[in-house]
């Protein structure tokens, strides 16, 4: 039998939006197959009897559930869906330890592990299931809709791809063998510190208290993370970070070298002004060319919106959320 670890889950709302008088709302937790246990909100539409179709949904990289994925998961609601937003392996309210690791493989695996407690409610129809990724979990939604066959429908929202970035560097500036050997010396250095000091050294969250020369994706970053706006005790990015060796095994191991094999609906979805917008297009070439499954994929450049905007609006209602809903219920039919 599939055990499930019992976590303290906090029960007051303490979200960085407000509720919504629209749906119902409740903490659930479920197992990955590492025996991680994960823990979500879920957002049930009230009034709304049947089997549901459900979407599943995890972001920011370094974000956790009460910020935009529990946005994003709210909203959906709203518009009919059952959702969950959930909180990856060792970060937020989820289990795992130690704290603070990220794992393409096991984070890919937090999404399955999403779909399969969404499979087995008895007011959600298992043959319609879709995931929303935001940020880095868009890179890792894309790598779960290569791999998921139960997967109907996939939206990435203001993509990065994680291993891309972190094997290249920031607009692929460290893109050579030296950079990269260089990252794993110090990667591998700072593991022996940590084994003697026994502890894992923090690599920092966003910038703070934040230079004036910083470039403007910092800074929006710090817009987010540090400000009333979105900053979340929780929050990786909002405090510490990741550790130092969290994304270690990210360097070498490309998460979308499949995607041109993925069969379901996919819609990428960027700002036009956003530093990251080069992931989205990237990924859409790629998953397009020599394809055979191109009629249902789909790039969306929101114009004027920069990377965060997608996160919570902006403050000018930038996400698509009437794109959102027509996608998945065209696709979640």
């Amino acid at each position: 039998m599939i055990e499930t670890m019992k976590l303290e889950l906090t029960k007051e709302w303490d979200k960085t939006f407000p509720k919504s008088d629209k749906v119902n709302h409740r903490k659930v937790t479920f197992p990955n197959r590492y025996g991680i246990t994960l823990a979500a909100d879920l957002y049930e539409p009230k009034g709304v009897e049947g089997k549901l179709a459900a979407i599943a949904v995890c972001g920011p990289f370094g974000a956790v559930k009460e910020q935009a994925s529990g946005l994003y998961a709210q909203t959906m609601a709203e518009r009919g869906f059952l959702t969950i937003a959930f909180d990856p392996s060792f970060t937020g309210e989820s289990g795992g330890t130690p704290r603070y690791m990220a794992s393409p493989d096991i984070n890919t695996e937090d999404f399955q592990a999403a779909v399969d407690f969404l499979s087995v409610q008895d007011n959600v129809n298992p043959e319609k299931i879709g995931i929303i990724g935001i940020c880095g979990w868009g890179g890792m939604a894309l790598n779960v809709a290569a791999l998921d066959t139960r997967v109907k429908a996939t939206a990435a929202m203001t993509m990065y791809d994680m291993t891309r970035v972190n094997a290249k560097g920031y607009f692929d500036s460290e893109d050579s063998e030296e950079a990269r050997y260089q990252k794993k010396v110090a990667m591998c250095a700072q593991r022996l510190t940590d084994l003697k000091v026994g502890e894992y050294a923090l690599a920092g969250g966003v910038v703070d208290p934040l230079p004036e020369d910083a470039p403007f994706f910092v800074k929006d970053y710090y817009d987010y993370y540090k400000t009333d706006r979105g900053y979340h005790a929780r929050s990786l990015n909002s405090n510490g970070g990741w550790n130092i060796i969290g994304c270690e095994s990210f360097i070498n191991q490309p998460i979308l070298k499949y995607s041109k094999e993925i069969r379901s609906a996919v819609l990428l979805v960027h700002g036009e002004k956003a530093h990251s917008c080069y992931f989205s297009k990237d990924a859409y070439e790629e998953m397009t060319k020599d394809s055979k499954y191109t009629a249902n994929k789909e790039l969306m450049i929101i114009p004027a919106a920069v990377h965060t905007d997608l996160y919570d609006g902006g403050g000018k209602d930038m996400i698509p959320f009437d794109k959102l809903q027509g996608f998945f219920e065209e696709y979640l039919k």
